[in-house]
């Protein structure tokens, strides 16, 4: 049911990639700024990005210290510093494509709740520092108990309060906007409401199946190349794909009167993280609350891990502060045995680039830097 015109002119591209959130974004803009010659086309099933890319609180963070020992249990001091490594460059690379003004981006302060059960932790900075100096050329990490009783945290539940030297913040809305506005201008084409049903790798050429909802029949797009940046929902093209996705919960708070929390910050090994939006809170997490239950793409509310939310925003966060909840939403992030990415060759001409650990903001554009490389 295509016309002659479609099928001469709008269905073959250089490279097509598979996901419109910060990945795929950042592959098209690599790969066009090697060879701005480069014919691309983004596809994306729902009418915006759909995972995480937009679901998120907008940390730009490289882990907090419970964090970082977390790891040092389960992988070498090594690989550990890569893995800071690539978050820090990540996060430099989307500032200077993008621009700090363009993104929202300010370093207000990131922080993270030391509760009293976990405050051995704080005997083990000097070393976690001493590991990650060479990157930061500065202490990852300080402790800054003052903050405590100025941010108004419950002493019952906040032991100590450790800053994390470094972090940021930025605007999630903004940030996507900017990536998309800059696509756009250098002549990546975006489309839309394009649910890919399978990739088809001929050999001389890849063949990429939409299906077309209004003419009830399957598109075939043609490229060269094929970047899958699909992250949590890469199993819908690809079961064998070694992720599990892992859903987030998250809420606002109306206005409130007299907020004196400003910055961002962590807990619980980086399960728990929220924000000043203003005279707002954004706060999130708590899978670790229901791991199989959180196991999900689906867009779903979890009431065990919204209870735990609202508890502890009442009990730790917000203690003797009444406040409302304005609105909940849910993102979906892709996690592994290990916390580094997927990026791969699939095929001859199909490439990975998937799982980013919740770290999507931070390793987002390095991911799509080295995809676009692997590409070339």
């Amino acid at each position: 049911m295509l016309s002659y015109w479609e099928k001469q002119h709008l269905l073959q591209y250089d490279v097509i990639i598979v996901g419109s959130g910060i990945v795929g974004l950042s592959t098209a803009l690599s790969i066009k700024e090697a060879d701005s010659a480069t014919r691309i086309l983004v596809l994306e099933r729902a009418i915006m990005p759909t995972g995480a890319s937009t679901k998120n609180a907008g940390f730009a963070c490289i882990g907090s210290l419970t964090e970082i020992l977390d790891d040092l249990t389960r992988m070498p001091k090594e690989e550990v510093v890569s893995l800071v490594n690539l978050r820090l460059q990540g996060l430099r690379k989307l500032r200077a494509r993008l621009g700090d003004a363009n993104i929202g981006y300010a370093e207000n302060g990131s922080y993270e709740l030391i509760a009293h059960s976990n405050a051995n932790c704080i005997e083990r900075i000097a070393e976690v520092n001493a590991l990650l100096r060479p990157l930061l050329g500065m202490d990852a990490y300080t402790v800054d108990d003052s903050k405590r009783e100025a941010f108004g945290f419950s002493p019952t539940h906040v032991k100590h309060i450790v800053s994390n030297n470094g972090e940021g913040e930025l605007n999630s809305g903004m940030m996507m906007r900017s990536l998309i506005n800059l696509c756009i201008a250098k002549g990546i084409e975006i489309k839309t409401g394009c649910e890919v049903a399978r990739v088809e790798d001929e050999g001389s050429h890849v063949n990429v199946i939409v299906k077309h909802s209004y003419l009830n029949t399957e598109v075939a797009f043609k490229a060269q190349q094929v970047a899958i940046c699909t992250n949590a929902f890469t199993k819908h093209l690809y079961p064998e794909t070694a992720l599990h996705p892992g859903r987030g919960q998250v809420l606002i708070t109306k206005p409130i009167e007299g907020l004196k929390i400003k910055g961002v910050f962590h807990f619980d090994e980086g399960y728990y993280y929220f924000r000043a939006l203003g005279d707002r809170i954004l706060f999130g997490g708590g899978r670790n609350q229901d791991f199989e239950g959180e196991h999900s793409t689906e867009f779903h509310y979890n009431p065990k891990v919204q209870d735990d939310l609202l508890h502890k925003l009442q009990s730790v966060i917000l203690p003797d502060t009444p406040f409302e909840i304005e609105d909940w939403w849910t993102g979906i992030m892709a996690f592994g045995d290990t916390k580094f990415p997927i990026l791969k060759q699939h095929s001859p001409r199909v490439y990975i680039g998937v799982r980013m650990g919740g770290m999507g903001v931070a390793i987002g554009s390095e991911i799509g830097a080295h995809l676009a490389a692997m590409m070339a």
